[in-house]
């Protein structure tokens, strides 16, 4: 089976807080653009504009059925934002983006990350297969979904948030993924 590398470089704005961390990006055939969270039928960047502008389309160009990407960049950048996923090469078991077919073959080096992002005071995992991943590589305890866990990384202390997973086949309503991040957004002081 084919073994897939990551195909974008990390988003790590100098003055992150926050790092969100996906589990590996969908195949290209799902993309809409290209950026973090780019299948068209992933809210995430719905649940991100429903939070901070009160419009679930803020990011949305539904003409072309595509994310406005340099919006979202200039958003991430002023608010501090990071991403990247916990696997830079995996094995795809079935041919589809679902994370339970997803073999993680090598994990991010989250510590490398954490080091280019001195003012980050925590990171939220996306999704199942990411917190799994995260938690091995940490040896911390997963925290249930839509809450925290605190741990040590080189005496900085960090929050591991635990968010429903952005894409579709979660079955939750859009309002109730952002009323739970929306909690972490609040407690980090950015909404």
């Amino acid at each position: 089976m084919e073994i897939e590398q990551h195909p974008l470089e990390p988003f790590l704005p100098g003055n992150a807080r926050l790092l969100m961390l996906g589990s590996f990006p969908p195949q290209k055939k799902r993309w809409s653009m290209e950026f973090y969270y780019p299948n068209w039928n992933n809210d995430m960047w719905r649940i991100v504009g429903l939070l901070f502008f009160n419009n679930k389309d803020y990011f949305v160009d539904k003409a072309a059925k595509t994310f406005c990407k340099e919006q979202l960049i200039s958003f991430l950048q002023e608010k501090g934002i990071a991403l990247f996923d916990t696997a830079t090469a995996v094995r795809r078991l079935q041919d589809n983006a679902s994370d339970k077919f997803l073999e993680v073959v090598q994990p991010t080096d989250i510590p490398a990350l954490l080091h280019r992002l001195p003012q980050c005071k925590a990171i939220v995992t996306t999704g199942e297969k990411a917190t799994e991943t995260l938690c091995t590589q940490f040896s911390i305890e997963k925290p249930k979904v839509g809450d925290f866990t605190e741990f040590l990384f080189e005496d900085r202390p960090m929050r591991l948030y635990r968010m429903p997973s952005s894409s579709r086949a979660y079955p939750l309503a859009l309002e109730k993924k952002a009323a739970a991040y929306r909690v972490m957004y609040q407690d980090l002081q950015m909404l």
